[in-house]
């Protein structure tokens, strides 16, 4: 969808304070996360942009960026070569609908982008979150007792309800130990007798179809663990084991990695950020808001997604991103 006559005078008015921000060089790189880009919209996943939206957004950033592969871009903000107003775009999770939706959008656009794959989610697996969030929607009217997943007792009355009750689960589970977490919500399924989808996320032939059509094939852990809650033996088997199975369902190298939940020192610590340098990967991003500039550590790229459904309110995220100078990192 081409931006309209007032969009694309805020874009052309954002251009010249955007090159200021982001002036090449060591200047700064916005990456953008996503995870999901719907067929329609979903009353229980308010967040995530249909395909018209998304592609309206992308309209945006063609409008203002210059958009890189992220291993280009990363290369070049090593060098202290970026062009000026540089971005990529990345997803999280591995969801069909990145190659269904996502990807005829950015070829429309000639945009690259970036999919961080839970490999272990391929071929038929169900996230945690999605599980819960099918097993909201399926709730009847009225009320309904969750005392036992820490929530207590609700009414429900439209998808609103819903959207608030499957928030507060995941909440109250997210950082749960991962067997604990598996074992609650396989219980909530049961009880719930609700049917799960099976075509959620990407089969190993979607992944290979995404990388032939452009998309970088970057890892994400296998079971999508918080990572500061396992020990140093499970942490390394998720992180290097997710690349050794993404390189085989590839057959190229997978030289990305991004931190499943990626807040610095909450969701990953300084070992989980050297073991992500000890697997090899080149690079790796997190969920700090800011962008990177030379001097960023490479394994903790801040990402930031504007939330924004009208092209001024985009444009003024990306502005305040921009201005943020030393986005969130852990050390040693």
């Amino acid at each position: 969808m081409a931006p309209s006559r007032v969009e694309q005078a805020a874009l052309a008015a954002a251009r010249l304070p955007l090159r200021l921000l982001a002036p090449g060089g060591s200047g700064a790189l916005s990456i953008l996360i996503y995870h999901r880009v719907l067929p329609e919209r979903d009353p229980l996943r308010p967040g995530e942009p249909d395909q018209a939206e998304f592609a309206e957004q992308m309209a945006w950033v063609q409008a203002l960026f210059r958009v890189l592969p992220l291993s280009e871009a990363v290369a070049a903000l090593r060098r202290g070569r970026l062009p000026p107003r540089a971005a990529c775009i990345t997803f999280d999770d591995g969801y069909a609908d990145n190659l269904h939706c996502a990807l005829p959008v950015l070829h429309a656009l000639g945009l690259p982008a970036t999919c961080f794959v839970a490999a272990d989610y391929l071929d038929g697996g169900v996230m945690f979150n999605d599980r819960i969030i099918e097993v909201v929607r399926a709730l009847p009217k009225g009320q309904t007792d969750l005392s036992a997943w820490g929530v207590g007792v609700w009414r429900i009355a439209g998808d609103e309800d819903r959207h608030r009750l499957a928030e507060a689960i995941i909440r109250t589970v997210k950082h749960l130990d991962g067997a604990e977490r598996e074992e609650g919500v396989a219980r909530l399924v049961r009880e719930s007798g609700v049917s799960l989808p099976c075509d959620l996320m990407m089969t190993t032939g979607g992944v290979r179809r995404l990388a032939a059509g452009g998309f970088e094939i970057g890892a994400h852990t296998r079971t999508h663990p918080i990572l500061s809650r396992v020990d140093d033996a499970t942490a390394r088997a998720e992180i290097g084991g997710s690349r050794e199975v993404l390189e085989d369902v590839i057959g190229e190298p997978v030289r990305l990695f991004a931190y499943p939940n990626g807040r610095p020192g909450h969701d990953y610590t300084a070992r989980d950020v050297q073991l992500v340098k000890a697997c090899g990967f080149q690079a790796a991003v997190s969920t700090a808001w800011g962008a990177a500039r030379r001097c960023a550590d490479p394994w903790q790229l801040p990402r930031f997604t504007p939330w924004d459904r009208h092209a001024r309110g985009f444009v003024a995220r990306m502005f305040r991103n921009l201005c943020i100078r030393r986005p969130k990192t852990v050390t040693a």
